[in-house]
């Protein structure tokens, strides 16, 4: 689908109503721009509570110290850059 919308003299730009209902975006919804070379992509902000659970946590790190978590994390990266 595409879909043309016209810059403001404020840089506003509306999101055109088959854009917006394609992606789901409502009035309080936020959304990122990614810019790609000459390109931008605009994507709703998903909400991370709608995210809980869907990435599985082996049961051997599950309820890790955060701590812990990032100590671990940072030595793999330089363990990495070895």
């Amino acid at each position: 689908m595409d879909a043309a919308a016209r810059v403001t003299s404020k840089g506003q730009v509306t999101v055109p109503k088959a854009v917006r209902e394609a992606l789901g975006i409502s009035e309080g919804d936020e959304v990122v721009f990614r810019v790609e070379g000459h390109r931008a992509i605009l994507a709703r902000t998903p909400d991370f509570l709608d995210l809980a659970g869907t990435i599985p946590v082996p049961a051997a790190r599950r309820n890790a110290a955060w701590d812990e978590i990032i100590r671990a994390t940072r030595a793999a990266r330089v363990a990495k850059r070895r």
